[in-house]
């Protein structure tokens, strides 16, 4: 079995087809004997976090959308954010970056940048990315995934329609016998 991948970038390979899965990124969250589980952090969707939390929260219309977390569950929701405070029971997924699921921590979420903190940082997901036990090991043996080390700045800060680009030229960088694409091929 690999290493526990708790933290890392799954990164889809050039040659994954799977329209759920072309060009992700992935935020492991969990994994062990019983499967993994991971937040696609580049597929922003059309819905406004105001508009999805309407029928629980009064809050303002920001452009804060809800992104696609996978095709497993699309109707649960999940955040990822930056206070370790939510849940003293929680283990960050990285340093500084927490998931939830509770009602209590959506709440607490939204109504603290509601009011004005911007020290919190957040994305919400709809649905989430599943693999059975050995699934996700096997895809990863076909070449259908790449590994890289997670970092919480690249998921809150960048546009996330350059982060399978910015992640899989980083992964490239720390494993140079892989081979790897340039913007002016005729250079090669």
């Amino acid at each position: 079995m690999l290493k526990y991948l708790k933290g890392q970038f799954l990164i889809a390979g050039k040659h994954l087809r799977d329209p759920n899965f072309f060009k992700t990124v992935i935020l492991m969250v969990e994994h062990g004997a019983q499967g993994a589980m991971g937040l696609v952090v580049n597929r922003p969707s059309s819905v406004t976090v105001a508009h999805a939390l309407s029928e629980h929260f009064k809050l303002p219309e920001t452009d804060d959308v809800v992104y696609v977390g996978g095709p497993v569950e699309p109707a649960a929701l999940f955040v990822l954010h930056n206070a370790p405070e939510l849940d003293e029971n929680a283990t960050p997924v990285l340093p500084e970056l927490y998931v939830g699921s509770s009602p209590d921590v959506f709440e607490t979420v939204v109504c603290s940048v509601a009011e004005g903190n911007h020290d919190m940082k957040f994305r919400i997901f709809s649905g989430c990315s599943g693999w059975a036990p050995k699934q996700l090991e096997t895809e990863m043996s076909r070449g259908d995934w790449h590994l890289h080390p997670a970092n919480a700045e690249l998921i809150l800060k960048l546009d996330p329609y350059d982060l399978w680009d910015q992640v899989l030229q980083k992964m490239y960088e720390s494993n140079r016998i892989l081979p790897h694409t340039t913007a002016n091929p005729e250079l090669n």
